[in-house]
């Protein structure tokens, strides 16, 4: 939806250009420079500005760095990053060459999540590399908000944000997540947002979401400086080894894979509530994970309740006979499901929703 967003407002303003570049070699070139231009101002705004920073912190979260980082995505980040894009629309440059740029301006930023490559030697001068990104998740004082490079670092060096890569990066964000939650992840700074406003004063209620992260009235104790890390104490947030509440979730989660997989595969053929329905399951069966990763004491009722919603929705399909394999095969995994989660259920002590320091 925020894709279509983008485009349709790119679109517009294209219609309405003041000019037009044609498609040669050197309008591409000017093209790709001016997505990488305005996806650096894009980028370091989103960590200079507590509400874009809301949306963004989703990227920063995980204590480990490599590839599946990159995929790491906010909900809500769409909803404003495409603004930044738009005066490429009003000076002329074709949307569907525009698309084509952006979509390789974040496939460029795939493999640089990665501590498997150290340095590049000259091209470091030039391009965005691991070890700057490296940079760029890192949580020592020194490295944030600095490499907000997408495909070329000469934005950074050019307006004063670059830092060389030196002591080891202890990656994450300042004030841990120390949760598996995806929709937790999604919505917990924006908790924190709320309840500094709540705690301010006249207008400060509104500059609390457009300040930098780590604001603060003065009333409230100030701006709050990011704390440096002692690298030997460090500790990630993770469990002892595989428990049999760990199997559970990964068969859990292989179900919500492949439903979301048909969904997106045949989503113009399923109504329109029976979808709506399944995109509400997905959402609350991978909250629920999390929760059986971290022992909520929320767990039980909700996972009986989601097991029950599977039969739910099933009937919601049961008019359709084209989706007849479907619902059978969701009444045999619900029955699985909680003769499975009756026996897990018996391991698991919950531990309530304190999280780790």
């Amino acid at each position: 939806m925020t894709k279509g967003l983008l485009f349709l407002a790119y679109l517009y303003l294209y219609e309405h250009r003041v000019y037009t570049f044609e498609n040669t070699w050197w309008a591409l070139v000017l093209l790709f420079l001016g997505v990488d231009f305005f996806y650096y101002w894009f980028h370091r705004a989103s960590h200079e500005v507590n509400m874009l920073w809301a949306a963004h912190i989703v990227h920063h979260q995980s204590e480990d760095y490599n590839l599946s980082v990159a995929l790491r995505q906010s909900w809500f980040q769409g909803w404003f990053s495409w603004v930044f894009y738009l005066p490429l629309a009003v000076i002329g440059f074709e949307p569907v060459i525009f698309a084509a740029i952006v979509s390789f301006n974040t496939l460029y930023q795939f493999w640089i999540h990665t501590t498997t490559i150290k340095t590049m030697g000259p091209l470091e001068w030039v391009f965005n590399t691991p070890s700057h990104h490296r940079v760029h998740h890192g949580t020592n004082p020194k490295y944030i908000d600095r490499n907000h490079a997408g495909s070329l670092i000469i934005w950074d060096r050019m307006f004063g944000t670059f830092q060389k890569e030196e002591e080891e990066v202890v990656y994450g964000i300042t004030s841990p997540l120390n949760s598996w939650n995806p929709v937790w992840a999604n919505f917990h700074y924006w908790k924190d947002l709320g309840q500094l406003a709540k705690r301010s004063k006249g207008f400060d209620k509104v500059r609390v979401f457009l300040k930098p992260p780590g604001w603060q009235p003065k009333y409230l104790g100030g701006f709050q400086a990011p704390q440096e890390i002692d690298v030997e104490s460090y500790r990630k947030f993770e469990n002892d080894g595989l428990r049999h509440d760990h199997i559970y979730v990964l068969f859990v989660f292989f179900i919500a894979l492949s439903v979301s997989t048909l969904v997106l595969i045949m989503n113009k053929s399923i109504p329109t509530l029976p979808l709506y329905a399944t995109m509400t399951y997905l959402l609350a069966t991978l909250g629920i994970s999390g929760g059986l990763m971290e022992n909520k004491k929320w767990l039980m009722p909700a996972e009986y309740a989601r097991i029950f919603a599977t039969l739910i929705l099933a009937l919601l399909f049961w008019e359709h006979p084209a989706f007849l394999d479907i619902i059978r095969g969701a009444a045999i995994f619900a029955l699985v499901n909680f003769v499975w989660f009756s026996r897990v259920v018996k391991h698991i002590r919950p531990q309530g929703d304190v999280r780790l320091a």
